[in-house]
């Protein structure tokens, strides 16, 4: 490299972005310039971790997907190691293959689980293209209609990148439209899930588990639905398959039952996914919850969560309400807070009795102190 190519790279290591701006601006420098380790300035900015500047060399044109680093790690392998949630998601929007692999044989999510970067793992792995919703939008062939209303996609996509994968939440995300076109919405998750092991050597079997997990999801709510009372709304069904599964005892029960078999039911069953779920389940008394087997499978392991603050509901991490009167159970918001009271209520006052004790015991020892 030149004196002026260089400076590209070391501009980046001292996060300049308004010096790296200039620079490329009074120098005719090529976006994907390599340095000796077959580094573009983009792989470089997300090996920093750096979000402003790989944003700017995007704009700029930089090539999003090169593989020409000596162990083959791409712009999303660097990303997914500096632990940047906020970046992986601008690489896979620009583009990024997340199928890669290195020169070990690991691609980008597989590296940031074993450096424990567990949110860049969930993003990563829950990513899928708008552009592959809106493919069922419009007909194809000999059809005279879309499989897909085109109003449901940007619905649709929500559902399927979420990351909280609990049942409940993802009964929830069926509001406020979803759930009127479930058997559509089933039959479209069924089709993205064969074509994502249908891709040769871009085949992602981790999307296509969660696609199989989201339709047995929806499946069960659509054959609960056919037990239902005359005269509910779909929404009424949709909450009533929501208590069912909230009901203390039984809910767990029949939720570890469905899960189990909507492993089982999952037609590849040579992937590698597929074995290590199956062996996950089967093994013995220490066995994780199927509902754990799951999420470790798709989001990847997680460390320690003994502080995690989860909606009691649908177990979203961000639960930032708590109960206006124990103010010990957490919520998302008041909608799951009302699902839950049948359950809470009959808790809620012992807690609060628990809490003044535990209050009163504390003042005595700190009068005692005194």
């Amino acid at each position: 490299l030149g004196e002026v190519e260089s400076k590209v790279f070391e501009l980046i290591t001292n996060n300049d972005l308004y010096g790296l701006k200039n620079h490329f601006s009074l120098n005719k420098i090529k976006i994907d310039i390599l340095d000796e380790h077959g580094m573009t300035p983009l792989t470089h900015a997300c090996f920093k971790g750096n979000y402003e500047i790989s944003q700017y060399l995007l704009d700029q044109g930089a090539d999003v997907n090169t593989l020409e680093h000596e162990h083959r790690y791409s712009a999303l392998h660097f990303a997914a190691l500096s632990g940047n949630a906020k970046l992986c998601q601008l690489l896979l929007d620009a583009g990024a293959k997340s199928h890669r692999v290195n020169s070990v044989g690991r691609t980008a999510p597989q590296m940031a689980a074993f450096v424990g970067n567990h949110q860049c793992v969930a993003i990563i792995n829950n990513y899928i293209p708008k552009s592959e919703i809106d493919y069922y939008t419009v007909p194809h062939g000999l059809e005279k209609q879309p499989k897909l209303p085109p109003e449901l996609a940007s619905g649709l996509h929500k559902l399927v990148m979420h990351v909280n994968l609990h049942p409940v939440r993802v009964v929830l995300n069926l509001l406020p439209n979803l759930h009127e076109e479930m058997p559509s919405v089933k039959w479209i998750l069924e089709l993205m899930c064969q074509k994502e092991m249908t891709r040769g050597a871009e085949s992602n079997e981790v999307t296509s588990f969660k696609l199989h997990y989201l339709s047995c999801i929806i499946g069960g709510l659509i054959k609960n639905r056919m037990h239902a009372k005359d005269g509910q709304t779909t929404k009424d069904k949709c909450e009533a398959f929501v208590r069912m599964l909230l009901k203390p005892g039984t809910g767990e029960k029949y939720m570890d039952s469905e899960i189990v078999d909507w492993v089982r039911e999952f037609p590849y069953t040579k992937s590698t996914l597929f074995r290590q779920m199956v062996s996950s389940l089967a093994s013995g008394k220490d066995a994780p919850s199927p509902l754990s087997v799951i999420i470790t499978a798709i989001n990847g392991q997680r460390g320690f969560t003994d502080n995690v603050k989860s909606c009691a509901t649908c177990a979203e991490e961000t639960a930032t309400k708590t109960c206006a009167n124990c103010k010990q159970i957490h919520y998302c918001d008041k909608e799951c807070q009302r699902l839950h009271w049948f359950v809470h209520k009959k808790t809620c006052s012992k807690i609060c009795d628990d809490t003044t004790a535990i209050s009163k015991q504390l003042e005595n020892v700190k009068v005692n102190q005194d």
